[in-house]
C-alpha cells in the first residue's frame, strides 16, 4: 500500500513538470511573438547609433530633403529617393539602373562590406525606398534608424553641421530579380491564389476618386493597406513602427500571409518600398514590389483595373 502510494505521489510529480515545462514553452513563444520582430536587427534605436556610430565599416545615410546641412548625424552623407529614380525614362520614378545606382552609392561612400544604416525625417519612408534599392541590388547589411533624425534629437546626441566628404566607396551592384516584379508578372499574377497584390496608397487612390495617371483605382484583386497603417507616434510625439504583434495583426487580418508572396506597389514604388521594409522586419520571405507601380499601371490603356 505504502509502494502503491509513493508510486502515485511521484507520477503525480512527473505531471506536475510536465505540465508546467510545457506552460513555461507556450509563455516563451507567445512572449517572443509579442515583444521581438523576426528580423529585428533591421531597425536600430538611436542608442545603437550612437554605441555604433564610430564603428570602422559603418556609414549614415540621410534621406532627408533638406536641413542636412543644418544638422545632421555626425559622419552621415546625404540623398534623397529622387537620386535614385532613372531620369527621362518612360515611367516616373522608376529605380535607376545597376550602373547609376553603384556609381550613386560609390559617390557617397557605400562599400561592399559597409553596414548602412538609413534614416530620414522620421516616418521611415525616405530611408525604406533606399533600404529596397540596396537590397534589391544586393547590399546584405542594411539597417533603418527607428524614428529617424527626430529621435536621434530627442536622444540629445550631438550633430554635425555642414556639408558631407566622403571617400569613393567600391560597392558593386548585383540585381535580385526576384525582389522586383514586372508589369507581365503582375498580370500573370492577377487570378494565383499564391500571391498578394498589396496596393499601399491612400484611400482615395485605390478607389480611384483621387487620380494621378491617366486612370485611376486599383490593380483587380488588390486588397489595401496604406503604408502610413504601420507606423504610430512614440510618447515623445517621434514616428516610429509599430509592435511586431500589432503589425503581424493588421497584416494578416488583409490576408496578407507568410506563405504567399506579396507584391506591394503605390504610385512610384516609394510607400511600396516601405511596406517592403515593414514585411522584411516582420520574417515575410517572399516579398517582390511592382517597381512600375500605378505610374505604370494607371497610364497603360490596356491593363485591366477596378474601383
Amino acid at each position: 500500500m505504502n509502494i502503491k502510494k509513493k508510486s502515485l505521489a511521484i507520477l503525480s510529480l512527473l505531471l506536475g513538470i510536465f505540465i508546467a515545462g510545457c506552460s513555461s514553452n507556450q509563455d516563451t513563444n507567445a512572449s517572443s511573438e509579442e515583444e521581438g520582430y523576426a528580423n529585428g536587427d533591421l531597425l536600430v534605436e538611436a542608442s545603437w547609433v550612437k554605441e555604433h556610430k564610430d564603428d570602422e565599416n559603418i556609414q549614415f545615410v540621410d534621406m532627408r530633403g533638406e536641413g542636412f546641412e543644418a544638422g545632421h548625424i555626425p559622419g552621415a552623407v546625404n540623398m534623397t529617393w529622387g537620386d535614385l529614380t532613372r531620369k527621362d525614362y518612360k515611367v516616373d520614378g522608376f529605380l535607376a539602373d545597376g550602373k547609376t545606382f553603384t556609381e550613386s552609392m560609390q559617390n557617397i561612400g557605400i562599400n561592399n562590406d559597409s553596414t548602412v544604416v538609413v534614416y530620414d525625417g522620421g516616418n521611415s519612408l525616405g530611408a525604406a525606398r533606399l533600404f529596397y534599392a540596396l537590397e534589391y541590388f544586393g547590399h546584405q547589411n542594411v539597417k533603418i534608424l527607428n524614428g529617424g533624425y527626430q529621435a536621434w534629437l530627442n536622444a540629445g546626441n550631438e550633430v554635425a553641421t555642414g556639408k558631407a566628404n566622403p571617400t569613393k566607396g567600391n560597392f558593386q551592384a548585383s540585381a535580385n530579380k526576384e525582389l522586383q516584379s514586372s508589369q507581365e508578372e503582375v498580370k500573370n499574377n492577377l487570378k494565383s491564389d499564391d500571391v498578394v497584390l498589396l496596393d499601399t496608397r491612400s484611400d482615395a487612390e485605390y478607389t480611384g476618386e483621387k487620380v494621378r495617371a491617366d486612370r485611376g483605382g486599383h490593380i483587380p484583386g488588390a486588397v489595401h493597406l496604406e503604408w502610413k497603417n504601420s507606423i504610430t507616434k512614440n510618447e515623445d510625439g517621434v514616428p516610429v513602427f509599430k509592435s511586431n504583434k500589432e503589425l503581424l495583426k493588421q497584416f494578416e487580418s488583409a490576408g496578407i500571409v507568410k506563405d504567399k508572396k506579396v507584391v506591394p506597389y503605390c504610385q512610384t514604388n516609394v510607400r511600396g518600398a516601405h511596406t517592403y521594409f515593414t514585411l522584411r522586419l516582420l520574417g515575410y520571405e517572399k516579398v517582390s514590389p511592382y517597381e512600375g507601380s500605378w505610374a505604370q499601371w494607371g497610364n497603360t490603356a490596356e491593363a485591366p483595373i477596378e474601383k
